[in-house]
């Protein structure tokens, strides 16, 4: 997450701020959700909780590390009621400001701890977990690195691809440096720069297409771009694969998407039952049957998709707390000139 207000995020700010001031912020029956989730997996959400609640839902999406400067440059004055992000780090971010409300006891109860906030102020409602995927016509999978730390190894320069500034991969470079230490993981980080060259993509989404079609040998994504991109194009059109790093290896890791309630929200009761909502048995079964392919935190509901099932994955044991608010990570990067 970018840990400064640009100013165009200023400026966008100031005019919310304006509409607002002139009641053009959320309505008694209508909730404002700055959603930072893909807008799949948002959009099916969305509509569940409409039809089962009469409640208006307005999203405006972007990437969460925009929506988490806008709340901070907004304060008080934001019309938001509720955020929805796909990694825990931005949620984090906001918790240590003070910017989030304390969610209903009811409602966490939903979520195993491990999965949501240690102080009670964001609920996680779906994972996704990091994966090599790789074209087998450039690259075997006998090939493939078994550790994230074999990425810097110079025998795949020109063979790798990842998106630097996805907040995605931040929980890999956090888990990293967590296990190895920050010089080693500077070190790390230069060497895969390197490795990569011209293929530091902006996005997994195009790291996906990339390896897709041949351009690259493999890449570093979460699980569900494969499965969504293969939704998309038919078996016919994959030309990839996935597979995991080794048990417990610090790539291997799982990330959490959560929602959290705004501390100025002026609508809490209802927002409170959008995201009571999304752990519930209901919201959770939209998430296991929709196009989104990330895993459900429910332990009594399972995706509907052909993956992994969510029990046999065996992640780094890093923790929510452990990954903290993406601090650490983003000076890292910024180090190696990855942002």
């Amino acid at each position: 997450m970018i840990r400064h207000v640009s100013k165009a995020a200023a400026a966008l700010a100031l005019v919310t701020v304006a509409l607002t001031v002139v009641g053009c912020g959320s309505s008694a029956n209508t909730l404002i959700l700055y959603n930072g989730q893909h807008e799949q997996t948002t959009d099916a959400l969305v509509a569940g909780f409409e039809k089962a609640t009469g409640i208006n839902v307005e999203v405006r999406s972007d990437d969460e590390d925009t929506l988490a400067d806008e709340l901070l440059t907004e304060g008080s004055n934001s019309p938001a009621d509720l955020i929805y992000t796909e990694n825990s780090p931005v949620l984090q971010f906001l918790v240590d400001r003070g910017m989030l409300a304390q969610i209903n006891g009811s409602t966490l109860a939903h979520t195993p701890s491990k999965y949501r906030s240690p102080v009670g102020e964001w609920v996680g409602v779906s994972a996704r977990v990091s994966v090599l995927i790789y074209n087998p016509h450039l690259i075997s999978e006998s090939q493939l690195p078994t550790s994230v730390s074999q990425l810097a190894d110079p025998k795949y320069a020109g063979k790798l691809a990842f998106a630097a500034g996805e907040t995605d991969f931040q929980p890999i470079v956090t888990s990293y440096a967590r296990t190895y230490g920050q010089a080693a993981t500077l070190k790390w980080l230069e060497a895969i720069k390197s490795n990569a060259g011209s293929h530091i993509y902006p996005d997994n989404e195009t790291v996906a297409d990339e390896v897709n079609r041949g351009a690259v040998a493999f890449g570093v994504v979460n699980q569900y771009y494969w499965y969504r991109m293969r939704a998309e194009l038919g078996a016919s059109g994959v030309n990839s694969r996935i597979t995991y790093f080794a048990p417990h290896d610090p790539g291997y890791v799982l990330d959490i998407s959560g929602a959290a309630i705004l501390k100025s929200s002026a609508h809490k009761a209802a927002a409170q039952k959008f995201v009571a909502f999304l752990v519930s048995k209901q919201g959770q079964e939209i998430i296991a049957h929709s196009i989104s392919f990330e895993y459900p935190l429910d332990d009594g509901v399972t995706t509907a998709a052909p993956e992994t099932p969510f029990s046999q994955l065996q992640p780094n044991p890093i923790t929510i707390q452990d990954l903290g608010d993406g601090a650490r990570a983003i000076s890292l990067l910024r180090q190696a000139g990855l942002l």
